[in-house]
């Protein structure tokens, strides 16, 4: 099989590199955890043998990744991964990464696309990519809108742990405001979210409109996005998403990957059914 016919997990196989492996596992093991481990602890976690990990704890506290607690002799990380994150905003890199992937979508469908996230307790539009056909939907780059009253903000809205779901909720007016009825059919509406995998709407922007989301990203991650595909409802009234689900998912999945959102937990193997 050639080069390009690999698929990711192929790939990695193929060219796996044993050491970086056991280093990539502590760190995104502890950072899973949040809390010093030490180096038996960490070996367990790992199904590692405790002489397997020491040459390269040295190494990541060396390169000051990680730091050991003099008192318990757990390993934590420290502070140099986020500032290696902050040099370039995620927003950025995000976009860059998910632009030709949201480019290819445009083309095959032929229906424009956007990509929004969380950002102080509104949905902010990042990227946009228009149908190539004349006549086409449109949201402008860098607005923002509600969590409540759009197809995106539902979808990252349903991807929030429960604490902080409930913490976003109690800071808005408009949540505040609703009478309870209307609070439980909301939580419903992002429940279902959460059991199908995708967000849709319909005549919700504007009559004969349609909105379908699929989450980029992982559900209770740091940072996730929503890829939102616009489009007009048919004669007959519906939004078609049969057609459109499956390129969005693909599409979703393939930018996922890409900007290293995904958030597999380290001990899982390539060969475990996931």
């Amino acid at each position: 099989m050639s080069e390009k016919g690999l698929s990711t997990d192929e790939r990695r196989r193929k060219y796996m590199v044993p050491a970086l492996e056991k280093g990539l596992d502590i760190i995104e093991y502890l950072a899973d955890q949040a809390v010093a481990l030490t180096q038996s602890q960490l070996a367990r976690a790992l199904d590692r043998q405790p002489n397997e990990l020491f040459r390269m704890l040295a190494c990541l506290e060396g390169r000051g990744f990680i730091r050991r607690e003099a008192t318990s002799g757990g390993y934590s990380l420290t502070l140099k991964l986020f500032q290696l994150a902050r040099i370039h905003s995620p927003f950025e890199r995000l976009v860059a990464t998910a632009r030709p992937f949201m480019r290819a979508l445009a083309d095959e469908i032929r229906e424009s696309c956007h990509l929004t996230v969380l950002q102080s307790d509104e949905v902010l539009v990042l990227a946009q990519e228009e149908s190539p056909n004349p006549f086409r939907l449109s949201v402008e780059v860098g607005s923002t809108h509600s969590p409540l009253r759009t197809n995106s903000g539902r979808l990252l809205l349903a991807a929030l742990e429960e604490p902080a779901l409930e913490g976003l909720l109690s800071r808005l007016a408009e949540w505040r405001d609703m009478p309870p009825a209307a609070q439980r059919k909301k939580l419903e509406r992002i429940a279902a979210i959460r059991r199908d995998g995708y967000a849709e709407s319909i005549g919700e922007r504007f009559l004969g409109s349609a909105d379908i989301g699929v989450l980029v990203g992982s559900p209770h991650a740091p940072l996730n996005a929503a890829l939102t595909i616009s489009t007009l409802i048919d004669a007959d009234g519906n939004a078609r998403h049969e057609r459109l689900l499956e390129p969005l998912r693909r599409t979703t999945d393939a930018i996922t990957q890409a900007a290293g959102l995904s958030l597999g937990l380290p001990y899982e193997r390539l060969d475990m059914p996931r």
